[in-house]
């Protein structure tokens, strides 16, 4: 199982000043404990009631902190976990994640859900449509970055989006991953098995394994009716709690996963919530990679 780790906290000591230091040497311990993911959240505001402060704590734009990370890391993938389909025209988005991956030498994912958090909508007046809208918006999204990242640069029509021209230069370097986020089992999933390579579910100390693989065995059904191949979809979990990093907590945690592991998981996403997060990478490298990477 790979190690992902998702940054969520940049109250970090010293203020403002300190965050650029302190997430360089987050991406160095990253590449030192092999760690497979780097991701942040792609939010406008702090969540409020994930015990990081109110909404005016530091929150940083997403993919301008993906193109820092990608100066600092050789080796690791980088995303957004996950990318609101909201907050950024789907043919932008996709540039933007194509000049991510050029200029990180082919590490990006692109992580797509169908977006949430509605006050950081109204804080910065970007529409929030209702929850239906949102979902057709996510599908003429993955059309649209799948086209710009084809030879097709033609135009794209839809009921929400059109495109005079698909233009997209330079493009990728790999065939960039599709991550969506989301465990709805008639929408999320399906779009998942028709567009994407990878899902991500949520898990932690109040879920269990049996819950997982029922999610699992409902993108199994999506993926027979759309003909995917079920098995080359990366299937992935954001544990959604703190971790202790230390050696007993390691050893506790990796326990957790074996389930998790044993119904097909393949990488876990957990978060530094404390204003340390060079430290947990390094207790991470020590007491969980290696480990995670035997189940």
């Amino acid at each position: 199982m790979r190690l992902g780790v998702h940054l969520v906290n940049f109250d970090y000591p010293g203020g403002p000043a300190a965050i650029g230091p302190t997430l360089a040497r987050v991406g160095a311990a990253a590449e030192a404990a092999g760690v497979a993911n780097l991701s942040a959240m792609d939010h406008y505001l702090q969540i409020a009631d994930m015990g990081l402060g109110d909404v005016d704590a530091p929150m940083l734009e997403g993919y301008t902190t993906l193109a820092f990370l990608a100066a600092h890391t050789r080796s690791v993938e980088l995303q957004l976990l996950v990318t609101g389909v909201t907050y950024r025209h789907p043919g932008l988005l996709a540039k933007i994640v194509s000049t991510v991956d050029v200029l990180s030498g082919g590490r990006a994912v692109l992580g797509l859900g169908a977006a949430w958090y509605e006050r950081e909508h109204a804080a910065f007046g970007v529409p929030f449509p209702p929850l239906a809208e949102r979902f057709e918006r996510l599908e003429e999204t993955l059309r649209i970055v799948r086209q710009m990242w084809s030879d097709d640069d033609g135009p794209y029509e839809g009921r929400h989006y059109r495109l005079a021209e698909t233009i997209n230069s330079p493009q990728p370097l790999r065939r960039t991953p599709i991550m969506i986020g989301g465990s709805g089992e008639k929408k999320t999933l399906r779009l998942v098995a028709r567009y994407a390579d990878a899902t991500n579910l949520f898990a932690g100390p109040h879920s269990s394994p049996a819950q997982v693989k029922a999610k699992l065995d409902v993108l199994a059904d999506h993926c027979a009716r759309e003909g995917t191949d079920y098995d080359r979809i990366r299937k992935t979990v954001l544990w959604a709690a703190p971790v202790t990093a230390d050696a007993e907590g390691g050893k506790a945690f990796v326990a957790q996963l074996a389930g998790y592991a044993e119904v097909g998981i393949t990488e876990v996403h957990v978060m530094p919530f404390a204003a340390e997060p060079v430290g947990f990478v390094e207790r991470l490298g020590e007491h969980v990679v290696g480990a995670l990477g035997a189940l």
